[in-house]
C-alpha cells in the first residue's frame, strides 16, 4: 500500500541555493504559482494513477548549470513520495521577471516529471505539451 500525504498535495517543491547569489525577488511567488499549476496538470492528466508513489517532491537547486534530467532518490516508504532534484543555472534568474522565473522553474519541474513519468510508464503527454509551449 502506498502512503498518502496528510497534506493532500501531489507536488512539493523545495528551493536550494548552491551559490552565494542573492535569490530573485520573484522566486518564491513564482515557485508557488508554478507548483499549483503543474500539480493541477498532474491531477488532470492522471499522472499518479498507476504510479508506485503517491506524490512527487522536487528539490530545485539554484546552481551553475541546467540539468537535462533529474536525479532520483528512492521512493519513500514513510512518506510515499518520489524525491527528485534538478539544477537550474542561477545566472538565468538574476534579473528575471515574475513570468520569466515562472517559466524557468516550470521548465525544470516539467523536465523532472516527464523524465520520471517515462521511467515509471506514466502518462506524460499533457506535461510534454506544456513543456513544448515554453
Amino acid at each position: 500500500m502506498i502512503v498518502q500525504p496528510k497534506h493532500g498535495r501531489k507536488l512539493g517543491l523545495i528551493g536550494v541555493a548552491l551559490t552565494m547569489q542573492r535569490e530573485n525577488k520573484f522566486g518564491m511567488g513564482a515557485a508557488d504559482r508554478t507548483c499549483n499549476e503543474i500539480e493541477q496538470l498532474m491531477i488532470n492528466s492522471n499522472y499518479l494513477e498507476n504510479a508506485p508513489f503517491s506524490w512527487v517532491t522536487i528539490s530545485v537547486r539554484y546552481g551553475l548549470k541546467n540539468d537535462k534530467k533529474p536525479s532520483y532518490q528512492k521512493i519513500s516508504k514513510k512518506y510515499g513520495d518520489l524525491p527528485l532534484t534538478i539544477e537550474i543555472d542561477v545566472h538565468e534568474t538574476i534579473d528575471a521577471s515574475f513570468e520569466e522565473m515562472k517559466n524557468i522553474e516550470k521548465r525544470a519541474i516539467l523536465i523532472s516529471l516527464i523524465h520520471a513519468g517515462k521511467k515509471y510508464e506514466l502518462p506524460v503527454e499533457r506535461l510534454e505539451d506544456a513543456l513544448a509551449i515554453l
